[in-house]
């Protein structure tokens, strides 16, 4: 009887894979800061609202619109810019974080990064046609319990099931 070979190694190591070979990084305090926007816009008919995911550029998942401090800028104008840049959408912002999660970022070079997300609420009043990065991601207008689905990272599927606007 012949024996069943094994599978071969994946090519391409997972950001799991990556950290625990250098695991240092995650219990150095070397968390990277972002900034996320939790769009959402009431509904119609006046049921309720829905929350706003886009998928990334790299790999396609589903995910909020964040990104990285910008200088000159404060957190929850960072958080606005990039829910304009990501998705065409403007709105009225709050000041205060309603949350935040935490995630491994796939940088450029290949290293990777524990990063941890500060959220602002955003209420979407303003939907633009042309924006940056148009065409480059996927953009869905779901319910919270859906929204909670698509994404990966388990502290921001907490955040989008509790999420109420304020």
């Amino acid at each position: 009887m012949k024996k069943a070979k094994a599978p071969k190694a994946a090519k391409s190591k997972t950001l799991l894979q990556k950290l625990a070979e250098t695991p240092e990084k995650l219990f150095s305090g070397a968390f990277r800061q972002q900034y996320g926007a939790l769009c959402f816009r009431y509904v119609p008919d006046g049921s309720g609202f829905e929350l706003l995911v886009v998928t990334s550029r790299d790999s396609g998942r589903w995910i909020i619109p964040k990104g990285w401090p910008m200088k000159g800028k404060k957190p929850f104008e960072a958080a606005a810019i990039e829910a304009l840049q990501e998705a065409g959408i403007s709105g009225k912002i709050r000041k205060k974080p309603v949350g935040c999660y935490t995630y491994l970022k796939l940088l450029d070079d290949g290293d990777v990064a524990p990063c941890i997300v500060d959220v602002f609420q955003i209420e979407a009043t303003a939907f633009a046609e042309k924006f940056k990065e148009k065409g480059e991601r996927a953009i869905a207008w779901v319910t919270p319990d859906e929204a909670a689905r698509r994404v990966r990272e388990i502290e921001l599927k907490s955040l989008l099931i509790e999420f109420k606007p304020r």
